[in-house]
């Protein structure tokens, strides 16, 4: 009888096993209380391949950092349709990023609270990941601002801050989301679109809100003597 020949499995399809196990443990651990002995039981293979593939707890977490930036920002890319209106995109976008935050919470845990919290080199990870993200809904904002306006040299600063907010806005309505039982994607998009929608209408069609004019507007309380 010949022997048994065992199949191996391609260092790749390992990897990603590693990082599946590493991110589930990190996401529900944290970064300091997950251990890579847990880790390794989880993954199915031994604490010294571990290290074999991945050299170290930090080096393991930001490869878990690297793998889910990069999961999310291309869902979002890949859920908008660059050709349809500005609000469609815009509604598409959002959309793209609850359904994938809330398909991976384990992923936006890692992303949004792990990462943030445990210093450099992590903070800078997520951050470059944000600032994609970022450029990417400026671009969104500026082109039916423009539209809006009609004035294709509209410049990019004067939509930037409204991208900042929008995608602060979305982070923290991932987090309630992902931890209130019953709110899906769907609902979560459609909040923070008629949140910001009306705004960001009223701001392209030339009528931006300022305090001068809600003081311009208020009735005077003065009496006649």
């Amino acid at each position: 009888m010949g022997a048994v020949k065992i199949k191996r499995m391609p260092r790749a399809v390992r990897e990603q096993q590693m990082l599946d196990a590493a991110v589930r443990t990190f996401g529900r651990r944290g970064y300091m209380a997950a251990s890579m002995d847990e880790i390794a039981e989880l993954a199915g293979v031994s604490k010294p391949l571990v290290y074999l593939y991945l050299n170290s707890k930090e080096d393991l977490f930001t490869a878990c950092i690297r793998r889910e930036a990069a999961a999310l920002t291309e869902a979002v890319r890949a859920g908008v349709r660059r050709d349809a209106p500005a609000d469609r995109q815009l509604w598409e976008g959002l959309g793209a990023f609850f359904t994938h935050t809330a398909q991976n919470p384990d992923g936006w845990s890692v992303l949004h609270l792990q990462a943030r919290t445990h210093g450099e080199p992590f903070a800078s990870e997520v951050a470059a990941m944000r600032a994609e993200i970022v450029a990417f809904v400026t671009q969104l904002i500026l082109a039916a601002a423009r539209e809006a306006h009609r004035d294709p040299d509209l410049p990019e600063s004067e939509v930037a801050g409204l991208a900042e907010a929008l995608v602060g806005a979305a982070e923290s309505l991932a987090d309630w989301a992902n931890a209130t039982p019953g709110v899906t994607a769907r609902e979560a998009a459609a909040t923070l679109m008629n949140f910001s929608w009306a705004g960001l209408g009223n701001l392209m069609g030339g009528r931006p809100w300022s305090p001068e004019a809600v003081s311009a507007q208020a009735p005077s309380h003065e009496t006649s003597g």
